[in-house]
């Protein structure tokens, strides 16, 4: 049974990362990768984004600058549309991507300005 971190962990994935994309994860669970997911809803979400010492909007910016660093791609783009859910502004999303080509280096700068103009492409498509 589910304890009550894990449930409020996968309202909030759900609320950053969207329903589908949490709904298809969590279909494919499976005996290789069910504690995984537990590890994510349960501590990640549950247990560090349901805190109170940020808003999910700077956890959003947080995570961008770290995925960013990482060379994360799929990870940058999963969680740049979080940041558009959680009402980052597009001032707020641009000064964070300028912030990773200084922290960061340039190459960074240019993947995830590319994947973030992807997005808002996207976003803006009827």
């Amino acid at each position: 049974m589910p304890s009550e971190q894990f449930e409020r962990g996968l309202e909030i994935r759900k609320e950053v990362l969207g329903d589908e994309y949490v709904d298809r994860a969590m279909a494919n669970v499976d005996d290789f990768n069910r504690d995984f997911q537990t590890l994510l809803n349960e501590y990640c979400w549950g247990g560090v984004w349901a805190r109170a010492g940020l808003s999910r909007k700077q956890r959003s910016l947080n995570n961008l600058c770290m995925l960013a660093a990482l060379g994360r791609s799929e990870e940058f783009a999963l969680h740049f549309r979080g940041a558009l859910r959680n009402g980052c502004t597009l001032e707020e999303l641009r000064e964070t991507l300028l912030q990773i080509a200084v922290y960061c280096g340039m190459p960074a700068a240019v993947e995830s300005f590319r994947i973030a103009r992807r997005i808002l492409a996207e976003s803006s498509d009827p």
